[in-house]
């Protein structure tokens, strides 16, 4: 609603929203420089932006990548280090940029395409919940999950004891998901955590005891 804002006019526009170079006629490099620090996705309305731009771009928001044609390896690289899951707008992605993506956070494996083992495992290492994304995981990859994070136990169909101790022992809360829990489960749960008692039905004397022994409002 400004006809022929000023530069100072403009800098205050896209530094407070990104996306208002779009109503700017022929904005300088510091104009557009300043939108995309403000919000990657304004990369949109920039016509022939420079490489300087664009990584600006997805160094912001990753997903930016994907209104990049062609965008270089670098660009793809420092897209799923802002976001693994930008990996998702990347055709192919090498086994540097997967790496990269599940290393940012382990979900991402969820938009790569038969993943190796190496890839399936440094997702799990960094979040238990990738394990959703793997078909057939191994006992290994299973066991990674759930000590990364407990709750893991509950994407496991059937899981072995060594599964469920290990789970219960990231954290104790785990044994909402284990039906039927036996003592040393039980007890393993409680000493991680003493108000995991919560999810224990009809549990012992010595059980609520040693729920108390470790948190006081377990009781």
């Amino acid at each position: 609603y400004i006809t022929n804002p000023s530069f100072e006019l403009q800098k205050i526009a896209v530094e407070q929203i990104g996306y208002a170079i779009k109503y700017i006629t022929n904005p300088s490099f510091e104009i557009q420089e300043l939108a995309v620090k403000e919000n990657g996705y304004a990369i949109k309305y920039i016509t022939n932006p420079s490489f300087e731009l664009q990584k600006i771009a997805v160094e912001q928001i990753g997903f930016a990548i994907e209104l990049i044609p062609n965008p270089s390896f670098d660009l793809q690289l420092a897209a799923v280090k802002q976001s693994g899951f930008a990996i998702e707008f990347i055709p192919n992605p090498s086994f540097e940029l997967q790496k990269a993506a599940v290393e940012q956070d382990g979900t991402a494996l969820e938009f790569i395409p038969n993943p190796s083992f190496e890839i399936q495992e440094l997702a799990v290492k960094e979040n238990g919940y990738a394990i959703k994304y793997i078909t057939n995981p191994s006992f290994e990859l299973q066991k990674i999950a759930v000590e990364q994070i407990g709750f893991a136990i509950e994407l496991i169909p059937n899981p072995s004891f060594d599964l469920q101790l290990a789970a219960v022992k990231q954290s104790g809360f785990a044994i909402e998901f284990i039906p039927n829990p036996s003592f040393e489960l039980q007890k393993a749960a409680v000493e991680q955590d003493g108000t995991a008692l919560e999810f224990i039905p009809n549990p012992s004397f010595e059980i609520q005891e040693l729920a108390v022994k470790e948190n006081g409002y377990a009781i």
